[in-house]
């Protein structure tokens, strides 16, 4: 069943006007009035809804009823990922999102080859959260991940609650991620941009409390890393088995 993000408070029964980005993809995939959809509000609740009007610029539906399935992950995964270039953002956030990850907060390091600020930053954030709603159409989710706004390395680190398991991505000082004591709160795992962290940046993060955790002796790609990293966490202690 297609299933289009609405931020709507809906309730069964009643009649929505759907807005242009929907309408458009509808006719897209060739859905034909009296089908069924799914609408999700982004915060949790999905609901069964009929197609009462489909036209070219115009569309309708009618609530049938609140759907029941919980499909969000028992890992409270924030994912800091120092800023890649071209397609490979893009690709780290739509399938960080497949995978469960809570939120996604975009930062700056030192060797970043991509800086954004002002309206690019703005754009660039507009982009990044359509795409993380696209990931939860097509994954069944019903609460869209947060794309946070762009800050720099430091403050990222002064932001963490210190009563998180806070893990980074490096070969220095690295347990495997199976070494790790299993989390019983939330997860802030960082990785770094394509040439890596410096060395005062990971100084930084063990003084910070992060510990420095590895998958193997293969050296992983940023945009590798982070997809390979949550689906071994959803193994080890989420829904994965």
């Amino acid at each position: 069943m297609p299933r289009f993000h609405l931020p709507e408070n809906l309730s069964v029964g009643q009649t929505v006007a759907l807005p242009d980005n929907i309408v458009r993809h509808l006719n897209v995939l060739r859905v034909r009035p009296n089908e069924n959809i799914t609408l999700f509000d982004g915060k949790g609740k999905a609901h069964a809804a009929r197609l009462t009007v489909l036209e070219k610029r115009r569309a309708e539906a009618e609530i049938l009823h609140e759907e029941t399935a919980d499909t969000e992950s028992p890992l409270n995964i924030t994912l800091i990922q120092s800023i890649s270039s071209g397609e490979r953002m893009d690709f780290t956030l739509q399938k960080s999102v497949e995978l469960g990850v809570t939120a996604i907060q975009p930062v700056i390091s030192e060797r970043c080859i991509v800086r954004l600020d002002g309206e690019r930053a703005a754009k660039r954030l507009a982009r990044w959260q359509e795409i993380v709603i696209s990931a939860c159409e097509q994954s069944g989710r019903n609460t869209v991940p947060p794309v946070l706004p762009i800050i720099g390395y430091r403050e990222a680190l002064d932001k963490m609650p210190s009563e998180s398991t806070k893990l980074i991505m490096s070969i220095n000082r690295a347990r495997k991620l199976g070494d790790i004591r299993q989390p019983s709160g939330a997860i802030v795992f960082m990785v770094g941009p394509e040439g890596g962290w410096t060395e005062q940046e990971e100084q930084q993060a063990f003084e910070a409390g992060f510990q420095a955790v590895t998958l193997g002796k293969r050296i992983l790609r940023t945009e590798t890393a982070p997809l390979a990293a949550i689906a071994a966490m959803q193994t080890l202690w989420g829904d994965f088995v």
